[in-house]
């Protein structure tokens, strides 16, 4: 959790877009803090429908999240190796459950890097229940309670979700945020790239900031709010009598999605406030000591984290999720189909491809057969796999002969298995056949100024610092040895028609940096959305090396070639590019 407060209050927002129908909670004693991590008492019917998250498992997490601060310096503050390698860990268990994930990289954040962002695929997309926690560390320590038991507590529901695989009725979205530490900045940024439509989606944000305190207490933000209800009723069940997160308010990431009239609310156990005579009477624990003695500090290790609060914290959120977002009954085999790129030109004898994803949204996987329909005269559709089980892609190849119908037209993809899906694509047919060929990168040695490309100030150069290839001119990306981000970026339309699509350029890496095994400062370089290759201080070397790609499944596009350069808080490397060409022929 942040330490400073941001605003002196926060209005209240009402959220009616979800409905919570809870049965009769029955009276309990008031647990103490000491007692056992498995859930105390007999809960309700409609606790007991949701799944008992174990602590141990969340407890692994945290171990991991441990080891990897003491491994890189001893936390995992925002932009540093040990926060790329928490995301790292985060991500590869997400992507192996079955989540479509992403990274947003927070190029305005303190520390720039990488929001995490996981979907599980299920749901309508316009209802979306979001529940999110920050995983970056302060710099004096690994961050377990703040925030590994966040992150740790929602990586682990989010595994337990896929495991069970139920009926969705609302689409869940889970998140972790980089530089919360340095004022929210990785949450803000996400919210601030919303359009007002996808905010309107987001029907709850959901916050979890120290939820594992030792001397903790049971906090909810906005304890009384409708958004809130599922969160307190679990607690409720518990007889836990929850207070409202007083000292957490404008400190965590449902700030700004409070701030963008999202419903919020979350679960919280307390930082440096100290906890009341009253409080330690009816939850256990120390009066006149704080939430969390090691709050910052670098004694936030995972001896730091009470195994009783966090159990309670997961089962609630499991609670909650189950609640605004689970059906009732055995979940049906469905999937989904969707095409990438939505649009594509081909020229009379010519042809163009594009990707068939698929993914299960519901029950098991299941075999997916591909079809199309819709295309003009004397062009001809085919797909490599012809099935596949949902979950895997496919490429669709679109061919026209030298007679094909010109103009545009909408073309249908159908997979069909146990249920029917589509998916479409507008395909235009033009006239002119045969390959316009040729170089289509413009000033690729950069000899003759900055035009065509767009680059950040510098980096177009003629520097003895670092050599061109040919000529004068070279682009220099980062070498700064300190927090820094260039891109270099232009737009290139590539023909159609042609036999062969090469992408090259030449490339230098020099770095001060020691190391043989992580990857401090790296290269991305794009098509459009897709990156091509990522190269990093670990393959420095003497002199220019050619790098080349095939670039085929875009002819018929104009993208942007993109290279983008980020450098962490120390120790140079630098990113030479010159003679950069795509050949087409």
């Amino acid at each position: 959790m942040r330490g400073r407060t941001l605003s002196a209050g926060i209005a209240l927002a009402v959220f009616t877009g979800m409905t919570v129908t809870l049965a009769a909670q029955p009276a309990t004693a008031s647990p103490s803090a000491a007692t056992t991590a498995a859930r105390p008492i007999a809960a309700s019917a409609a606790v007991l429908a949701a799944p008992d998250i174990s602590v141990s498992n969340v407890q692994a997490h945290l171990t991991q999240f441990n080891s990897i601060a003491s491994s890189n310096g001893g936390n995992r503050r925002a932009g540093s190796a040990g926060y790329t390698a928490s995301l790292s860990y985060v991500k590869t268990k997400l992507q192996a459950a079955g989540y479509t994930v992403s990274e947003q990289y927070c190029s305005s954040c303190t520390y720039p890097s990488n929001n995490l962002i996981a979907e599980w695929p299920g749901g309508p997309a316009d209802q979306v229940v979001m529940f999110g926690a920050h995983l970056d560390s302060v710099s004096a320590g690994p961050g377990i309670n703040d925030n590994g038991s966040g992150s740790a507590t929602l990586l682990e529901n989010a595994l337990v979700l896929a495991a069970q695989n139920p009926t969705m009725t609302k689409k869940v979205r889970f998140a972790w945020w980089t530089d919360e530490e340095q004022g929210l900045n990785g949450s803000r940024f996400y919210v601030n790239s919303l359009s007002s439509t996808q905010r309107g989606y987001i029907k709850g944000y959901y916050n979890f900031d120290m939820v594992g305190s030792t001397n903790g207490g049971y906090f909810i933000n906005r304890v009384s709010s409708t958004t809130a209800a599922p969160l307190k009723a679990y607690w409720d069940s518990l007889g836990l009598q929850p207070e409202e997160n007083v000292e957490g308010q404008g400190r965590s990431d449902d700030y700004y999605f409070q701030q963008a009239g999202i419903p919020t609310s979350g679960y919280a156990a307390g930082a440096s406030a100290r906890k009341t005579s009253s409080q330690a009477a009816k939850w256990g624990g120390t009066a006149n000591a704080a939430y969390d003695a090691c709050y910052h500090r670098s004694c936030d290790t995972t001896a730091n984290v009470s195994a009783t609060v966090l159990n309670r914290a997961a089962d609630g959120v499991a609670y909650a999720l189950w609640q605004l977002a689970v059906g009732g009954g055995t979940p049906t085999n469905d999937f989904s189909v969707a095409v990438s790129p939505t649009a594509l030109t081909v020229a009379r004898g010519a042809s163009v491809s594009a990707t068939v994803s698929t993914a299960t949204t519901s029950g098991s996987a299941q075999t997916v057969s591909l079809s199309a329909s819709g295309a003009p005269s004397g062009v001809s559709v085919a797909f490599s796999p012809s099935s596949v089980t949902s979950g895997g892609s496919s490429t669709v190849t679109l061919t026209a002969s030298s007679s094909a119908t010109t103009g545009t037209v909408t073309v249908t993809v159908t997979g069909t298995g146990s249920v029917t899906r589509t998916a479409s694509l507008t395909l235009t047919v033009t006239g002119t056949g045969g390959c316009a060929g040729g170089q289509v990168v413009g000033n690729g040695g950069f000899e003759s100024g900055s035009t065509p490309w767009t680059a950040s100030s510098g980096v177009i150069t003629n520097s003895s610092g670092q050599p061109a290839r040919t000529g004068s001119y070279k682009a220099w990306l980062d070498g700064y040895g300190s927090t820094h981000t260039d891109t270099l970026s232009q737009s290139v339309t590539v023909p159609a028609g042609c036999a062969s699509y090469t992408l090259s350029f030449w490339l230098h890496i020099d770095t001060a940096e020691t190391t043989s095994s992580t990857a401090y400062d790296k290269l991305t370089v794009q098509v459009g959305s897709t990156t091509l290759a990522t190269y990093s201080n670990l393959n420095a070397a003497s002199g220019y090396t050619q790098r080349t790609f095939n670039v085929a499944g875009f002819a018929g596009q104009t993208v942007t070639l993109k290279f983008t350069g980020t450098e962490d808080s120390s120790l140079q490397t630098s990113f030479v590019i010159d003679d950069v060409t795509l050949q087409a022929g």
